[in-house]
């Protein structure tokens, strides 16, 4: 893989899924590939636990662009995954409120083994964070 382009615009938060996503983040490394170093990586159970107010929050103190990545229907917890798809849809409601570019957050599932997958998220939430002036600070 070729060297990732460094983002200054902003950092990169993905909500990882301890049983999919995350185990795909570390195929990502396993398979020594790389991506920008304003990728932050948080592991979590189900990102439904977030309260939407986390995410505009997040985007107050500078991160550029939220990935969620999760297990898609395929989450062990019943019910999480459309869930967070509804929140998603008050979370945007929130965001253009605020003058927030909805296309700084992404849902998306990612298995445990899909690191093509996890670089083109990654990638495309950098390309999007470039072609966008940082978020307003609170």
């Amino acid at each position: 893989m070729g060297q990732a382009r460094v983002n200054e615009h902003g950092k990169i938060l993905i909500l990882a899924t301890e049983s999919c996503a995350y185990p795909g983040a570390d195929s990502v490394g396993q398979a020594h590939a790389s991506y920008p170093p304003n990728t932050y990586i948080l592991k979590v159970k189900a990102p439904v636990l977030f309260p939407e107010q986390f995410y505009l929050d997040c985007f107050k103190k500078g991160i550029g662009g939220i990935i969620i990545m999760s297990c898609g229907e395929e989450c062990p917890y019943e019910g999480a995954y459309k869930a967070m798809a509804q929140r998603l849809d008050n979370i945007y409601a929130l965001m253009k409120e605020q003058g927030l570019d909805i296309r700084r957050l992404r849902l998306t599932a990612i298995c445990t083994v899909c690191n093509r997958a996890f670089l083109n998220e990654v990638n495309q939430m950098n390309q999007v964070i470039e072609e966008l002036d940082q978020p307003a600070q609170a």
